[in-house]
């Protein structure tokens, strides 16, 4: 089977966009064809939205958690003393740091305006399978701006694809983040309103992971943009739906995570990282493989009795790790199933072999088959705990303080196995229990950063960011140099230049 490619070349530092085949995220390029030859059939829309999502995963794979939870200061250097990872954790952001280049995620945008753009020039099979392509183009995009306004703040905003190097707006400038938010708002409540109550994908976005997003944005524009209560119900009320679906949590908190499980009833939308796809035995394609760390010392292990389940070595350098402060918060009480599943830290008596590791990340340890590690462990970005948390938050930002805490105790009832962990909490008491339950729940998820800003706790609880409120743009990130060269619009984030 031959695919219709169309290639762009973008002045926001991004190359091609391009599409992938139906069931497989990773995109094979036979040939080059013009915009107009490849909006015909039905799946060249589906086509797109794959490649999208491929780019989606791009974008995703190495940055999510330099975005999402690196600058929360658990984190720290592992066994390599990266300066990379040492300095995002003390918010110390430079340009051309790791994180700082957005070309991958306007890539991702670039494919939804595509789909937008073309959904009506082609014939489909029926009208749901229109509806569904033109949701995920809309989630696609939404999702992606979130992210952008979050992390640089201002930033181009583009509705109309790049289908010709020569188009006058080829070279954007930044628009207000209000602009984006309000881009991000509409795109999911036209997403809500298109995707069939019937598709129950994983890989790709569903009625629950667009309700998700939308828990997510309206929390923040509650929190952040002076949204008030209104915001908080829409975000109360797509908890609620989220939470009346087929999902469930599964009794045992590992197993959510086991490469054998990755289409387990919890999770709601993650990105796949599958063996012979596009994982192999000496690859390390996200993130995941910055938590173990190379060793030349297995044999020397196992002389020592120690297993390869116990000490997970892997084939890359040791980058990052939980900081010794979030270590002992998540294993101070053995009665949470989830810190023993996240991490392990080794005896004294192990660091005395000076072989090889001090903590290690466990939940995504990937498979370990002919003395190789596999990193094949899928990406979460929702699961089902989160929907409970969001509700939580949104019902706190209501002054429903009882009905957040009963929220936050279904969570607790997973971990823990009790009734009513939480009660008779102030609002700061409530506050403070959310981002607890999200730093036990979502270790490594990319999820702790933007619980402290949604819960505006940034300045008080991170110590690297204490009494920098009036530091210009510190929460925000700079922009690659390489974008502002390629594009001489693009201005530097302020605070940067």
């Amino acid at each position: 089977m031959k695919f219709k490619i169309f290639t762009a070349a973008l002045a926001l530092g991004l190359a091609a966009s391009l599409s992938s085949c139906l069931n497989d995220l990773d995109v094979i390029q036979p040939s080059n064809f013009t915009s107009q030859n490849m909006w015909t059939e039905e799946n060249d829309a589906v086509s797109a939205v794959n490649g999208a999502y491929k780019f989606l995963r791009d974008a995703l794979k190495d940055n999510n958690n330099f975005w999402g939870d690196l600058r929360s200061n658990l984190w720290t250097s592992g066994k390599v003393n990266d300066p990379t990872y040492a300095r995002t954790g003390l918010n110390e952001l430079t340009v051309n740091w790791t994180g700082s280049n957005w070309a991958n995620l306007y890539k991702v945008i670039n494919e939804a305006n595509l789909v937008l753009k073309h959904a009506d020039d082609i014939t489909y099979s029926n009208l749901e399978t229109k509806n569904e392509i033109l949701a995920q183009a809309y989630f696609l995009r939404a999702f992606v701006y979130y992210q952008i306004a979050r992390i640089w703040g201002d930033a181009p905003l583009c509705v109309n694809p790049f289908e010709s190097e020569k188009q006058e707006d080829m070279y954007p400038s930044r628009n207000p983040a209000s602009e984006l938010f309000a881009l991000v708002e509409s795109d999911i409540e036209n997403a809500v309103k298109l995707m069939p109550a019937s598709v129950k994908k994983i890989y790709q976005a569903s009625p629950a992971a667009i309700h998700m997003l939308r828990a997510d944005y309206y929390n923040w524009k509650g929190s952040r943009l002076g949204g008030g209560n209104d915001a908080y119900q829409k975000a109360v009320d797509s908890a609620n739906a989220i939470i009346g679906m087929d999902y469930k949590m599964l009794d045992d908190f590992a197993s959510v995570f086991k490469p054998d499980n990755k289409k387990n009833k919890e999770l709601i939308f993650t990105l796949p990282f599958i063996v012979g796809e596009n994982v192999t035995a000496a690859t390390s394609p996200n993130y995941f493989a910055y938590f173990l760390a190379q060793t030349e010392h297995t044999q020397q292990l196992l002389n020592n009795g120690y297993s390869l389940d116990y000490v997970p070595v892997g084939t890359h350098a040791q980058y990052s790790i939980p900081n010794d402060e979030y270590v002992d918060f998540l294993l101070k009480d053995p009665a949470d199933q989830r810190g023993a599943a996240s991490v392990r830290k080794y005896t004294d008596e192990f660091l005395n072999t000076q072989l090889v590791l001090k903590v290690v990340v466990l939940k995504f340890a990937g498979t370990w088959k002919n003395n190789t590690r596999s990193f094949d462990c899928d990406m979460p970005i929702y699961r089902l705990p989160e929907a409970y948390i969001l509700k939580a938050e949104a019902l706190k930002g209501m002054g429903d303080l009882s009905g957040a805490m009963q929220a936050l105790n279904v969570v607790e009832k997973r971990a823990r196995g009790v009734d009513n962990y939480y009660s008779g909490l102030d609002k700061e008491g409530v506050t403070l229990a959310i981002i607890d339950e999200v730093k036990m729940e979502f270790v490594a998820e990319s999820k702790t950063w933007w619980t402290y800003l949604r819960n505006n706790k940034e300045f008080q609880l991170i110590s690297s960011l204490v009494g920098k409120e009036n530091k210009q743009n510190i929460t925000l990130w700079p922009v690659a140099q390489e974008c502002i060269n390629t594009n001489k619009n693009i201005d530097q984030t302020p605070g940067y230049d």
